[in-house]
C-alpha cells in the first residue's frame, strides 16, 4: 500500500491510502480531475452520443502516451481505416504516421459485416482477440483503445450474451496488464445501448455536447471510478488545435500566494491615486462604468504599460475587433501596433455568442497557458450574460479570477454598467472579487458631460477617496483635478470658466495689494519728510537756545568777575576803612 498527496477537486489538497495505480492521460485538466489519471491495467468506457469527442479523447490517451510517457499503444477501430483517422486527427497535430513508423502506435482496421455474422450463426471473439494479441506484441503495447464496442458487438441481441463477453472482453484486456479504453455510444435513458457496458467497466467517462440557446457546449463527467476518489462535477472541455482541455468546475481555492510588488497603471496620477505605486502585481481590477466612459481605454493603457516593461499581456475583446481596437486606441496617442508585432501583445477578439460559457473558460485557459502572460485584460465580462444568467456568469468569472491568481497574473476586467443604476454596483454582481474597483462615470453639468474617476475599493493600500475629472487626449489619458465647491463639482468648461474666474479674482486681489503697499510706501516717505522737517526745526530750536545759554554763561561770568574785583578794591582803601571806623 502507497501514500499519496493529491488534489481531488481542484485547489483541496487530499491525503489518502490507495493502492490502485494510475496511468497518466496527458489530457490537460483530466489527470487532475481523476487525481493520476485511468486506473492502471484495468478498461475505461468512454461513452457518449455521436460527435462527442469519445475517438479523439481515446487517441490523445495513446499519443500523450507514446510521446510523453515512453508507453506504445494499440488503437482496434471498426468504423475507420488508419488512413482516415490519420486524416481526421492530423488538425489536431498528432502525427500518426510518425508514432506508427517508430513502433509507438499500432492501428489495425477491422471490418465487421453484420450480415455476415447473421449468415453464419455464430460469434467468436477468438479471431479479435488473435489481432490484438499481434498488435500488442508488435509495439510491446502498454495501452490499448477499442473504438467502438457497438460495431463489434452489433449482431448480438441477447443480454446475456453480450453480457457474457463483455466480461470476457474485459478480462481478456486486465489478463495481458494493459492499460484500455473502450468507447460506446450513448443509449436512450442509459449511458451506453447495450445498457451493460457500464457495469463491467472500472472507469466510465461520459462525454456529452449540449446546446443552450443555440450555443453548443461540451461537458465530462466521471460517472464511476472504482476504488478512488475523483471530481464527480461536469466539466466543460475544449477540442482545439493541441488536443483536448478540460476545466475544472470547482474555484483554485484561496491558497495563491500575495505578492508585495506594485506595478504601474500607465496612468501616472492614477498610480498616485493608488498609494502613489499602482496596482499590487497579482491582483484582480475592475474597472466599471456606463457606456462611454473610457473603460476599454483605461484597460489599454495598462496593456500598453506591461508591454513597455517587456511583459506580455493577452487580451480578450468581446466588442471590438482587433483592427478596430488598434485603430481607436490611436486616437488617444496609443500605438499598440509595435506590441502585436513584436508578440507582446496578443488579442482574442469574438463574439460572446462563439461559445458556450464554459467554453469561453475552457479556450481562456488554454490560451493563457500556451502564451504565458503577465496581464490578462477580459473586455468586457457583462457581455457573457448574452450566453449565461449572471449567476452562472459570476460563477464562470471566480474560477477564471482563481485562475489567474494561481499562476500570479494581473487581471483587468470591464464591466458596462447599466444608466441609471446603483453607483456601487456591476450588472453582474463581481465586484466582491475584485482587488481593486475602478469607476468611471459622466458627471453632468452646465450643459456638458464629462468623465469622473474614482477609486471604490483598492485591498492592501491607502487610496485617494477624491474624484479626478478623465480626460481623453492626443496624448493619452490624464486625471484633472475637479473644482469642489458650494454649487458641487464642476468639470469641463465649467470648471475652466470657474478657474478664469478664480484667475481674474486673483489679478484683482493681486492689484488691491500692489495699490495699498504703494499707499503705505508714500505715508512712509511722507512722515519720514515731516520727521525730518521737524527734526531740523529741533535741530535749528536747539542751537538757539544752546547760544543763549551761552550768553547767560559769560554774563553771569562776567558779572562774578566784577563783584570780586570791586571786593577787592574795597579793602585796598584804608581811607575808606578808618573813616568808617571812627563814625562808629
Amino acid at each position: 500500500m502507497g501514500t499519496y498527496e493529491s488534489k481531488a477537486n481542484v485547489g483541496h489538497t487530499v491525503e489518502s491510502l490507495d493502492v490502485l495505480q494510475k496511468v497518466p492521460t496527458g489530457i490537460k485538466g483530466f489527470d487532475e480531475i481523476t487525481v493520476g489519471g485511468l486506473p492502471r491495467g484495468r478498461t475505461t468506457l468512454v461513452c457518449g452520443s455521436a460527435g462527442s469527442g469519445k475517438t479523439l479523447f481515446a487517441l490523445e490517451f495513446l499519443v500523450r502516451g507514446a510521446i510523453d510517457h515512453g508507453e506504445p499503444g494499440v488503437f482496434v477501430a471498426f468504423e475507420e481505416t488508419a488512413v482516415e483517422l490519420t486524416q481526421s486527427v492530423a488538425s489536431l497535430g498528432f502525427d500518426l504516421d510518425d508514432l506508427v513508423a517508430r513502433k509507438m502506435l499500432a492501428i489495425d482496421y477491422v471490418h465487421v459485416e453484420r450480415s455476415e455474422i447473421l449468415e453464419t450463426g455464430d460469434y467468436d471473439l477468438n479471431g479479435l482477440f488473435v489481432r490484438l494479441e499481434y498488435a500488442i506484441s508488435s509495439v510491446g503495447a502498454k495501452r490499448v483503445v477499442i473504438d467502438s464496442l457497438e460495431t463489434l458487438f452489433s449482431a448480438l441481441g441477447n443480454e446475456g450474451i453480450l453480457r457474457s463477453e463483455f466480461r470476457r472482453l474485459f478480462r481478456w484486456l486486465k489478463d495481458r496488464g494493459v492499460t484500455a479504453i473502450i468507447t460506446g455510444e450513448r443509449g436512450d435513458g442509459t449511458l451506453t445501448r447495450h445498457g451493460i457496458e457500464e457495469y463491467v467497466s472500472d472507469c466510465v467517462i461520459l462525454l456529452e455536447q449540449r446546446v443552450h440557446e443555440r450555443v453548443a457546449t461540451r461537458y465530462l463527467r466521471v460517472v464511476k471510478y472504482r476504488g478512488t476518489m475523483h471530481g464527480t462535477n461536469e466539466y466543460p472541455f475544449l477540442i482545439h488545435a493541441g488536443g483536448i482541455s478540460v476545466v475544472p468546475v470547482t474555484s483554485l481555492g484561496l491558497t495563491h500566494p500575495a505578492s508585495d510588488e506594485r506595478m504601474s497603471t500607465g496612468v501616472p496620477r492614477l498610480d498616485a491615486m493608488l498609494g502613489g505605486k499602482g496596482i499590487y502585481r497579482g491582483s484582480s481590477v475592475l474597472i466599471s462604468g456606463t457606456p462611454g466612459t473610457g473603460k476599454s481605454s483605461l484597460a489599454a493603457h495598462v496593456a500598453n504599460s506591461a508591454c513597455r516593461r517587456g511583459e506580455r499581456c493577452l487580451y480578450f475583446a468581446f466588442e471590438e475587433s482587433q483592427g478596430q481596437f488598434v485603430r481607436n486606441m490611436r486616437s488617444i496617442g496609443l500605438d499598440l501596433k509595435p506590441w502585436l508585432d513584436q508578440g507582446r501583445l496578443q488579442f482574442h477578439a469574438s463574439r460572446p455568442t462563439l461559445f458556450g460559457l464554459e467554453m469561453h473558460l475552457a479556450n481562456m485557459h488554454r490560451l493563457i497557458e500556451a502564451f504565458d502572460p503577465s496581464v490578462v485584460v477580459v473586455d468586457p465580462v457583462t457581455n457573457f450574460a448574452m450566453v449565461a444568467t449572471n449567476h452562472e456568469v459570476r460563477a464562470m468569472l471566480m474560477r477564471l479570477v482563481d485562475f489567474l491568481k494561481s499562476r500570479g497574473i494581473t487581471a483587468v476586467f470591464t464591466s458596462l454598467t447599466a444608466g441609471g443604476g446603483a453607483l456601487e454596483e456591476t450588472d453582474v454582481g463581481i465586484s466582491s472579487l475584485m482587488d481593486t474597483w475602478l469607476l468611471v462615470q459622466f458627471l453632468e453639468g452646465s450643459g456638458e458631460r464629462n468623465r469622473g474617476l474614482y477609486v471604490l475599493k483598492s485591498r492592501g493600500m491607502m487610496h485617494s477617496n477624491q474624484v479626478r475629472e478623465f480626460h481623453m487626449g492626443a496624448h493619452g489619458i490624464d486625471l484633472l483635478d475637479v473644482y469642489v465647491g458650494p454649487a458641487g463639482v464642476l468639470t469641463g468648461t465649467a470648471r475652466q470658466a470657474q478657474e478664469a474666474k478664480e484667475r481674474a479674482e486673483a489679478i484683482t486681489r493681486q492689484q488691491e495689494m500692489d495699490r495699498k503697499q504703494r499707499d503705505l510706501a508714500r505715508k512712509r516717505a511722507q512722515l519720514e519728510a515731516q520727521i525730518l522737517a521737524l527734526r531740523a526745526e529741533f535741530e535749528a530750536e536747539e542751537q538757539e537756545v544752546l547760544a543763549n545759554l551761552d550768553q547767560d554763561k559769560r554774563r553771569e561770568l562776567n558779572l562774578s568777575r566784577d563783584r570780586e574785583q570791586m571786593a577787592r578794591l574795597r579793602q585796598a582803601d584804608p581811607s575808606r576803612q578808618q573813616n568808617g571806623g571812627s563814625a562808629g
